[in-house]
């Protein structure tokens, strides 16, 4: 029945429970799951277990055990015959129970934190009867609303189940306030919070970067840090939200922004305070569980440390807005080897040859050690021994970590290209300069040691009130602007983050493509072309979504300047070669046709632009890139994966489409292309389709990169990874725009500023807006199929609203006010 689906109130939690359900326990196939339920309810349980564990472990190491007769200083006895020889077993530690007993009764210490240890447990057991019960109801909804068995749950991806909630809206009416859902509409409600993480990031409105001393710039964002970033904005006592879709009202006018920012700041106090307070425990713990969890690791593999990661802070800065955690993960792991290799080519000469002599001395004293072992077993029973013998085998295999292979050799430039295809993200100043240790070390930053993030995260008790009291305080003006300029109600979803929109509008930047589509300030840009790149993997990644008129008309213009430049590629016989250097590049790559011709895109604009100058090398650079991503049209024909330069499937309405093979888009549900396929080649088929979405949003960072690379030679700009404490407000912001209102560059008008600015002339506006009516995606020609008339009207921030509603132009927003009843400045989608 239709009832238990009906008006869902907390929809954002739902659909979050639905993403993780879908995305469950198959870590290598993100987007995939295999029996999410059971998987979800077995880790809770061990997680329960595991609390347990360490504390009751921890206090039989600290009040049961006699370590006299552990370390052989006290004498044990065990036959009454003092001739016999003596034997220590291990139960000959252990005191005996009623003494552990009075040991653990006498320590206070150690009850005050049991006591708080059994408290958060029980808070987390019912926690977790809470989460069994929603999980049942979302294992309930697979089965009765979407109609998808847990046996066949794990061949469907993550696109597939969302079509299929889009369709049960129009069913079961799960929300309310609107007809349809789309997929930015699921999407909005289950990364609410994150994008709004993202945009503070990408602004560099949270204190996270430090220039130290010693270390210099220093990027310090831990999951302590970032637990009480999210504490105190959106979800604990006293935060900006009121509840998990809606803004608190008084944060939406401007008028009482003072006084906002003077009790945000009480709050962030407060919570140091209590960090503080709690700074103990938590650093107890913190050490325990990397205690229990490393020591195995770092003794069965010693180089395990020495391994990478992508850091938290990497995670954010790289992030997409609109992008769920399975997808982030996917991409980030295939670029993992690439940057695991680029950050090998730094390998310091000095550190090799010390570490070179150091394993030679060590493994000179194992192999005597080991020599008399073997003679004579007995060698092992000296003290210390044995501890030597482990000691030097971990110093002898860290040696060998920075011990490079002398028959590699590797390229900088290239690596760093490939790194690029797969995070979409990179400072402007990386480009040329990728064998530059400056370029390496803040790559660092993103790319960190296994070893490095868990000496962060051990200090995060220690370090993250500092933050909070000293460098977020601060900022509490500037955060109660950020969330009233940049929140935007979209009907049917709530309070979003304005960026998440990805309207290139309102927060496109003129150096990435949006130059005469945008009338964002300084203030309300996105850096780092975030706005643009993130509009074309959402484009990419779900191809039935319908962008707004201003996203159809930016990546309309895309096309037509891939296509233009692809032109230009085939007209000077630009083809791409396969060389020796093709294939070293192909090597960092899988196997997959889709990875290879990103192989192939590197490596052969390298060798033909071998011989060119800078500008001309960049200009190949476009050219290469472009051809490639036209080339996707002849492999399409029989894969048909999601494209936004795929020709038109069907040649009429009702037509069938061109091939009988030819399979659904990624939203669709891959399995019913034909009637005997199986589940398996049904997975078979979403994998494909996957890897050529994935290859072709590669292909498009690295062909945005290449125009904002000649658009920044043409107008030099500032860069954006160090960015200026004056562009973290709109106050501070203001003062830049009035210091430059002499100047020829006409500043856009906007919401928050409303300098004036020359308008975008209608012939320029018309061009963008006709033959682009093709949706992204290539479904239809222009003119092969009439569109019925737009309902909607245009509002600000990227919004619609229905044809007879008023759509309300932001007003300027004053900068003090005694009043505080002044309208919200807020604007309804």
């Amino acid at each position: 029945s239709s009832a238990p689906w009906h008006h869902i109130e907390n929809l954002d939690l739902f659909f979050s429970r639905i993403s993780f359900h879908t995305a469950g326990c198959t870590p290598p196939s993100p987007g995939l799951s295999k029996n999410g339920f059971t998987c979800m309810l077995i880790g809770e349980i061990f997680e329960l277990m595991q609390f347990i564990f360490v504390v009751a472990f921890t206090t039989f190491l600290i009040s049961c055990v006699d370590y006299d007769i552990l370390f052989a200083n006290k004498a044990v006895n065990h036959s009454q015959h003092p001739s016999e020889p003596i034997k220590v077993t291990l139960p000959d530690a252990f005191l005996p129970p009623n003494v552990c007993s009075a040991r653990i009764q006498a320590n206070s210490f150690l009850i005050c934190i049991l006591v708080i240890a059994g408290v958060f447990w029980i808070h987390r057991l019912v926690k977790f009867i809470y989460n069994i019960c929603c999980y049942w109801e979302i294992h309930s909804f697979y089965i009765n609303a979407l109609k998808i068995p847990m046996s066949t749950l794990p061949y469907y991806t993550w696109q597939e189940v969302q079509a299929r909630i889009v369709q049960i809206q129009k069913e079961h009416q799960i929300c309310i306030h609107k007809k349809e859902l789309t997929e930015l509409d699921i999407y909005h409600r289950i990364l609410r919070f994150k994008n709004y993480m993202v945009a503070m990031v990408n602004k560099s409105l949270l204190p996270i970067r430090f220039r130290l001393p010693l270390l210099g710039d220093t990027v310090f964002y831990t999951r302590g840090l970032k637990y009480n970033f999210e504490l105190i904005f959106f979800w604990g006592p006293g935060s900006l939200f009121e509840n998990e879709w809606s803004l608190k009202a008084e944060y939406k006018r401007a008028g009482n922004r003072l006084e906002l920012a003077e009790k945000l700041s009480t709050r962030i106090l407060l919570i140091g305070i209590a960090n503080f307070l709690l700074c103990p425990l938590i650093l107890i713990w913190q050490i325990l569980y990397a205690f229990f969890s490393y020591t195995e690791i770092l003794k069965r593999e010693p180089g395990s440390l020495g391994a990478r990661c992508w850091s938290l802070y990497g995670r954010c800065y790289l992030r997409h807005f609109n992008e769920l955690d399975h997808e982030l993960h996917s991409r980030l792991s295939k670029g993992y080897k690439p940057a695991s290799k680029y950050m090998n080519c730094f390998i310091s000469p000095l550190l090799t040859i010390v570490a070179k002599n150091v394993a030679f001395f060590a493994g000179s004293i194992l192999a005597v050690l080991i020599a008399l072992t073997i003679y004579d077993e007995d060698v092992l029973a000296v003290e210390h021994v044995l501890t030597t013998v482990t000691l030097l085998g971990v110093g002898i295999t860290v040696c060998r970590s920075f011990i490079p292979d002398q028959h590699l050799v590797f390229c900088p430039e290239q690596l760093l290209r490939v790194i690029l295809a797969h995070i979409h993200y990179m400072p402007d100043h990386w480009q040329g300069n990728a064998h530059r240790y400056e370029t390496r070390d803040e790559f660092a930053q993103l790319f960190q040691y296994k070893a490095v993030f868990i000496l962060e995260e051990l200090l995060s008790p220690i370090i993250t009130p500092l933050i909070l009291i000293i460098c977020l305080r601060p900022k509490s003006l500037d955060i109660v602007d950020f969330f009233r300029n940049f929140t935007v109600e979209v009907v049917g979803v709530g309070d979003t983050c304005s960026f998440a929109q990805m309207d290139v509008r309102q927060h496109g930047h003129p150096a990435w493509m949006s130059a005469g589509k945008t009338e964002a300030s300084i203030y309300q840009q996105a850096e780092d072309g975030k706005t643009e790149l993130s509009l074309m993997h959402f484009a990419i990644t779900n191809p039935k979504w319908q962008p707004p008129r201003e996203s159809t008309a930016f990546i309309g213009f895309l096309k037509e300047r891939v296509h233009r430049d692809s032109s230009v590629a085939l007209a000077q016989q630009a083809v791409l070669p396969e060389n020796a250097l093709f294939s070293s590049i192909q090597s960092l790559q899988s196997e997959s046709e889709p990875h290879s011709l990103i192989a192939n895109v590197i490596a052969g604009s390298s060798v033909l632009g071998f011989h060119m100058g800078r500008d001309g090398q960049a200009s190949r650079h476009l050219s290469e890139v472009a051809s490639a991503l036209r080339s996707f049209s002849p492999l399409q024909s029989a894969q048909q994966p999601p494209s936004s330069f795929q020709t038109a499937g069907r040649d009429g309405e009702g037509a069938q489409p061109r091939g009988a093979s030819a399979m659904t888009a990624s939203g669709a549900d891959a399995r019913t292309v034909s009637s005997g396929s199986s589940a398996w080649e049904g997975q078979l088929q979403s994998m494909i389709l996957s890897e050529y979405a994935s290859t072709e949003m590669s292909l498009h960072a690295l062909y945005m990169h290449e125009l904002h690379k000649q658009h920044a030679q043409l107008e030099p700009e500032r860069h954006t990874w160090h960015r200026r404490e004056s562009d973290e407000s709109g106050e501070s912001a203001h003062e830049e725009l009035d210091a430059q209102r002499g100047a020829s560059v006409p500043i856009p008008r906007s919401a928050s500023y409303p300098f004036s600015s020359p308008r975008q002339p209608a012939e320029e506006t018309a061009t963008l807006q006709t033959g682009f009516q093709r949706r992204y995606g290539g479904i239809t020609d222009p003119g092969t199929v009439h569109r019925a008339p737009s309902h909607f009207s245009r509002l600000p921030l990227g919004g619609w609203a229905e044809d007879g509603q008023s759509a309300r132009h932001p007003e300027p927003v004053p900068e003090e006010s005694s009043e505080d009843e002044l309208p919200p400045q807020i604007h309804k989608v």
